[in-house]
């Protein structure tokens, strides 16, 4: 029986505008392939933060400035950015395979993530979406519109919502179906539409859910033998950009939350990859592994990466 691994895309594997991403999906599309001509069964999450922010704020502003537009709720926009991210994924996963011969289908799935209305997040946003801006740029769309921003990561400031914690995955039978089939599932993407529970039924929510988180409760719900979040950077490293920075090929449990005690990962960054990490490790006593795109093949090897274990 083929292993079965959920793989978590950063936002290092899409583009920023559609013409970007078409473009950097290519190189994506050759990394998954490759897992799947080793043999695994391959589940793909990934990361809506700079699309959905971009989607919002071109519909808010034809809104506002005497376009025919109407203003489009949030959850419609990340619905629409699942869409979009989902095309560009599959068909280049899609024309990968099929350069090789690689006789599987590959099909995104427009994904509801149920998250509690009373998740503290709600109260405090954190979720950077869009895309850098200037203190000055922030500040005056702060000013006009309400927006929170932060300061994110050293690389300018983005616009922040709520990130509630994913609860349960709606279609998750219909994607282990899809999976169970052997072909190439694309799901919760941007963490999942989020929803919340109501005496009418589902009902979506103004929020944007982790896509690491996301994917780590994919990842335990189907069963997964590994959960594999891809980022920037080939390992995951302490005292990060200081002259004594030192890279971690693994961790236990009990090291990744010392090394969180001592604040060493990045709240906008590193920090929710490896939580999600443990999260994950912690409910199932499977394997964890943070890497890079470009070598994730060599890390399922041992070759690089962090990989995150029980013991």
């Amino acid at each position: 029986m083929a292993e079965r691994i959920v793989v978590a895309l950063g936002g290092n594997a899409l583009g920023k505008t559609p013409e970007e991403q078409l473009e950097l999906v290519k190189h994506t599309a050759v990394t998954i392939v490759d897992l799947v001509e080793k043999g695994y069964e391959v589940l793909i999450g990934h990361g809506n933060g700079p699309q959905v922010g971009m989607i919002n704020l071109a519909m808010e502003y034809s809104s506002q400035n005497g376009g025919s537009t109407p203003a489009m709720p949030f959850p419609e926009c990340g619905a629409m950015s699942q869409g979009y991210i989902g095309y560009h994924l599959q068909q280049a996963i899609q024309n990968e395979l099929n350069r090789r011969g690689i006789h599987k289908d590959c099909a995104s799935v427009v994904t509801q993530v149920v998250v509690d209305p009373r998740d503290p997040g709600f109260e405090n946003p954190t979720k950077p979406i869009g895309s850098f801006l200037t203190k000055e740029e922030a500040e005056r769309i702060a000013a006009e519109k309400g927006y929170t921003f932060v300061e994110d990561a050293g690389r300018g400031y983005r616009r922040v919502v709520p990130s509630p914690l994913p609860k349960r995955i709606v279609e998750l039978r219909m994607v282990e179906t899809l999976a169970a089939a052997g072909d190439i599932v694309i799901t919760v993407g941007g963490g999942g539409v989020p929803v919340i529970e109501t005496e009418h039924g589902l009902a979506g929510v103004a929020a944007v859910i982790d896509k690491d988180r996301s994917s780590a409760l994919l990842a335990e719900s189907v069963h997964a033998d590994q959960l594999i979040i891809l980022t920037a950077v080939d390992r995951v490293c302490i005292n990060f950009n200081k002259p004594d920075q030192k890279e971690i090929p693994s961790m236990t449990v009990k090291e990744a939350e010392q090394y969180i005690r001592e604040g060493q990962f990045a709240k906008g960054s590193m920090l929710p990859k490896v939580e999600s990490c443990l999260e994950f490790v912690k409910n199932t006593g499977k394997p964890a592994l943070i890497t890079s795109l470009s070598r994730a093949s060599e890390a399922l090897e041992g070759k690089t990466g962090t990989i995150i274990t029980m013991e």
